[in-house]
């Protein structure tokens, strides 16, 4: 980055020493003399005429007296002279000398020349401050405003590179010191594009710890059950369908991350879309839903009327909409009973399922949806918290939301909203 502010810096200070630079050749070349002198070459030009005035008018004894009188007023070295060739008149006039031809003899009258610019100090000194004033202004001014445009460079660069080092908790957005402009804008979006992958790391770890954990109490269990026959050969029958079962729970577990790590990677995929009924579907699962009810002796809405054609990929609409109605089977209450109802409109169709299971907190609404998370007070039915997991991806690949809320009369209530046509995916984090 230095790289960057010196090549700043030597643009900006070069503008400024050029249009330096031609101010002083316009100086010397139109001679124009320093503010501070002038009323010296006013005076000079002045004595230098008037006694021209005077010896043409009166004669060399009166241009004598005046060249006399004046030296012991303003002593500027004033001095008259004969030429002895009278053709030194033919020459040119300066600003110390002049020439005058009378009744055939040239004279001459001058005034002692200004002190040499490398002599006169004190004069170098006067005509040197502006300019150098003006030098050091134009640097100062030139590493302010590069390092300026600079700074904010240097704080995107140490984010980025921070990101590129796993450090995801950077932010950059609070170092930009009041500014209000383009790199501004930048940064903030710096702070949410960190914030976002800060989320996704640690949702990462998350399903890594939680998938971690859950595979390893079914594998428990199954070196539990080899352990048993190792000691005891007779139980054979017994511990191998208690390994079946392990080994069941293991294939749904692998499935369930398959399929949610399918949603999840493959949200810029198309669907794979056929025209089906949704709330035909949805009937279709309550039927089988009503029939596992019964061991808990919970009663659950039958089916819904009407019909809802969408295009949507079934096995994943299939997928969503059996999870919540399990999850409510589950975790409803013994003896009690959940409603489905279903609202169409034009485009859309929103399906309710409301339990009544152990309360849940307003601020694990939006947990539960985690994988591997439940509410805090609900007491697990089986399964491993994947399943509101899928549904919300599943649904929300399909352009749709899935939400949660708590009814007046206790209980959890889902709500789907599915789509007639796939929309653009929208993850609900990103929506919010």
């Amino acid at each position: 980055m230095p790289r960057l502010f010196w090549k700043f810096f030597a643009t900006i200070w070069l503008t400024l020493a050029t249009t330096l630079t031609v101010i002083i050749v316009i100086v010397n070349l139109f001679q124009i003399p320093p503010p501070g002198r002038d009323r010296e070459y006013q005076e000079r030009a002045i004595i230098l005429k008037l006694t021209a005035n005077v010896l043409t008018t009166d004669g060399e004894d009166a241009a004598a007296q005046f060249v006399r009188t004046s030296e012991n007023t303003v002593p500027l070295g004033l001095t008259l002279s004969k030429a002895a060739d009278a053709s030194v008149c033919a020459g040119e006039s300066t600003s110390e000398t002049r020439s005058v031809l009378k009744d055939g003899i040239c004279y001459r009258i001058s005034v002692a020349p200004e002190a040499s610019f490398l002599l006169n100090v004190l004069d170098n000194l006067a005509l040197l401050v502006p300019w150098l004033s003006i030098f050091v202004a134009s640097t100062v001014a030139a590493a302010a405003l590069a390092r300026y445009l600079i700074r904010p460079v240097v704080h995107l660069r140490d984010g980025l590179s921070a990101l590129a080092h796993g450090r995801f908790d950077v932010r950059i957005g609070n170092k930009m010191a009041g500014r209000k402009d383009e790199v501004t804008a930048l940064a903030h979006d710096f702070d949410s594009s960190a914030a976002r992958l800060h989320e996704l790391q640690d949702a990462q770890q998350r399903l890594f710890h939680d998938v971690s954990h859950e595979l390893r109490s079914p594998l428990s269990r199954l070196q539990a059950a080899v352990g048993v026959l190792r000691q005891n050969p007779a139980k054979l029958d017994v511990m191998l369908d208690r390994m079946d079962r392990e080994v069941e729970r293991l294939d749904m577990l692998v499935g369930e991350i398959l399929t949610l790590a399918r949603l999840t990677a493959g949200s810029s995929l198309p669907l794979k879309t056929q025209s089906v009924d949704v709330i035909e579907l949805l009937n279709e699962i309550l039927g089988d839903a009503a029939f596992e009810a019964q061991a808990r002796e919970v009663s659950i809405t039958p089916s819904v009327g009407g019909m809802f054609a969408a295009e949507v990929e079934g096995e994943l609409i299939y997928r969503a909409l059996e999870n919540v109605v399990r999850n409510a089977i589950k975790y409803t209450a013994p003896h009690s009973s959940i409603s489905v109802s279903c609202e169409t409109t034009a485009d859309l169709l929103k399906i309710r399922v409301t339990d009544q299971g152990p309360a849940v907190g307003r601020d694990e609404l939006e947990r539960i949806f985690q994988p591997f998370s439940r509410g805090n007070d609900a007491v697990p039915e089986g399964g491993y918290g994947l399943g509101l997991a899928i549904t919300r991806q599943a649904v929300e690949h399909h352009g749709g939301r899935v939400s949660a809320s708590l009814p007046a009369g206790g209980g959890l209530a889902i709500t789907l909203e599915i789509p007639r046509r796939p929309a653009a995916y929208a993850p609900a984090s990103r929506r919010a």
